[in-house]
């Protein structure tokens, strides 16, 4: 049994012989620093009621929207990497972006609150005139959390340029601005979900349950690219099959290949990924990034009505309609296992009431 390594919020490493799968340490992620905003795993649970509707394999859930932090979400795993560089920089204010309902604004606002650290958005009108300053959702809770100031940009806006524009207008006023780009998906950031695909290859281990097929949201990559770099990292043989809420199946493949690349480089890890590993689904993005589908509210409702579990209108409830198409169309055919990853997002329901509750007009 290999000894595994488990980073504390203090930068002190402890050792566990728990872990079997860090052979070696293959996947060394201790030498990284790290904040914890989640000090337990986030649980698997076996979906019964939905198994049932589905008449498919046997479905599981690893509940990512139970994360620390506020309301919880995918994007914590990535803040505990990048919000320790941050700090070890010595930086003041924390700047991100995203769209007018961004679950990663506010989780990285939450980070930052936590830290002791001030926090400046910029926000994406992705679907024109979206924006509303006294909407309900995220954009309340922004204001609850205090955000410093909030900036909003135009559809199409290179949004990377305007953090970076924003931070030189800080630092010209003395202060020591840290840029997490949209969603944290970079290599560092990407590193979180390396970490939860090694949770959850031990949680398999402990629940003696062997999963056949992983499923997840595919945005803006990190979290697609981090588990898969896990996976493979680790050698567990698992598909992982990404459903696009946002871009074509060819540009958001090559967007999480090339991420996948850097982050296993990143862990000087000698196993090196092939394109043909990453697996992307675009049929259920629908007619853009964060617009309603009928096929997701089918599937919020449903997974409300048989599990009472609330998933997001932008990233899991079109990743869950998605699998259920897929389950339906016989694609895990052969699977007796299969795992979804619920990444969180449910305060941008109260955005969509009307939608979620009455259906696509």
């Amino acid at each position: 049994m290999a000894i595994g390594v488990i980073m504390l919020a203090d930068g002190c490493a402890i050792h566990s012989k728990k872990n079997i799968y860090l052979e070696d340490n293959v996947m060394n992620l201790a030498k990284f620093p790290r904040r914890r905003y989640t000090y337990y795993e986030t649980p698997i649970e076996y979906l019964a009621n939905l198994t049932k509707v589905m008449g498919g394999p046997k479905i599981y859930m690893k509940h990512d929207d139970l994360l620390g932090l506020t309301s919880g979400g995918n994007k914590t795993r990535k803040l505990e990497f990048l919000m320790a560089e941050a700090l070890e920089q010595g930086c003041d204010t924390i700047l991100t972006c995203g769209a007018v309902q961004s679950n990663h604004c506010r989780l990285t606002l939450a980070a930052a609150v936590k830290e002791g650290l001030k926090c400046q958005l910029v926000l994406e009108e992705r679907v024109a005139h979206s924006y509303n300053p006294d909407a309900s959702g995220n954009n309340f809770l922004f204001k609850l959390l205090g955000v410093e100031a909030v900036r909003v940009v135009p559809g199409g806006t290179d949004m990377l340029g305007a953090l970076n524009q924003l931070a030189d207008e800080l630092r010209a006023q003395g202060r020591k601005p840290y840029v997490v780009p949209g969603g944290g998906s970079t290599p560092l950031g990407a590193l979180g979900y390396v970490s939860c695909a090694q949770e959850l290859l031990q949680q398999s281990f402990d629940m003696g349950v062997n999963f056949d097929h992983i499923v997840c949201p595919s945005g803006s990559t990190g979290t697609h690219a981090g588990l898969l770099s896990g996976i493979l990292g680790n050698n567990a043989n698992i598909p992982v099959t990404g459903i696009s809420v946002n871009r074509k199946k060819e540009i958001q493949t090559d967007a999480v290949f090339s991420l996948t690349q850097r982050t296993m480089e990143l862990l000087e890890c000698e196993n090196k990924p092939t394109k043909d590993k990453v697996v992307v689904f675009d049929d259920y993005v629908g007619p853009g990034y964060s617009l309603p589908t009928q096929g997701m509210v089918d599937a919020v409702q449903l997974l409300a009505r048989t599990e009472a579990i609330l998933m997001d209108p932008v990233y899991t409830g079109k990743t869950m309609a998605g699998f259920l198409d897929l389950i339906r169309k016989g694609y895990f055919d052969g699977c007796e296992n299969v795992l979804f990853l619920h990444t969180g997002g449910s305060p941008a329901l109260y955005a969509y009431e009307n939608t979620i509750l009455n259906g696509v007009k």
